[in-house]
């Protein structure tokens, strides 16, 4: 195909690949964006196109890709990089609580709660809330899995039910 006629079509498309990036995007000034991209890696790429092969199909997986590597470069550029000694952030959860006087006495009183359960429930819900797996526990305290299994389900629903008015 000549590069004028690839260029004709690429400009005949632009409105649907307008249209999809919008879809996309949900943005209009992304999509704009993410139109020109595609735009431009199509010709920079009119080698790799072969003949009687769907042009728009073609040209629209372009499209989606790129808007699929910026969306995982974003996602990953968002990651929370822990830095601290003993990574305390990730250890918490970002919704914690933490950052008012409130959260913090509830955070207390969950946990005085957990400190007051019997060590049969409160030794395997701790060991589970710490990110071990139900097998691990269970060697650790030599008991079967279902016995630990079922001792993490029963500390879970006391603490809902003492804490049922939170919600």
């Amino acid at each position: 195909m000549a590069t004028s006629e690839f260029q004709t079509k690429l400009m005949s498309l632009q409105s649907n690949m307008l249209n999809f990036a919008l879809m996309l995007t949900s943005n209009r000034d992304n999509a704009y964006d993410l139109l020109q991209d595609t735009t431009l890696k199509a010709l920079d790429n009119e080698d790799k196109y072969t003949e009687n092969t769907n042009f728009k199909g073609w040209v629209f997986t372009i499209m989606r890709n790129i808007f699929i590597n910026n969306y995982r470069r974003v996602a990953r550029s968002a990651t929370v990089i822990d830095q601290t000694e003993d990574l305390y952030h990730l250890n918490i959860s970002q919704d914690s609580g933490f950052e008012t006087p409130e959260g913090s006495y509830q955070a207390g009183e969950i946990t005085a709660a957990i400190n007051a359960m019997t060590d049969e429930y409160r030794i395997p819900f701790s060991m589970h809330v710490a990110g071990y797996k139900y097998n691990e526990i269970a060697d650790k305290m030599n008991l079967p899995l279902g016995t630990i299994k079922s001792r993490i389900f029963f500390a879970r629903k006391r603490l809902q039910e003492r804490f049922a008015d939170y919600r």
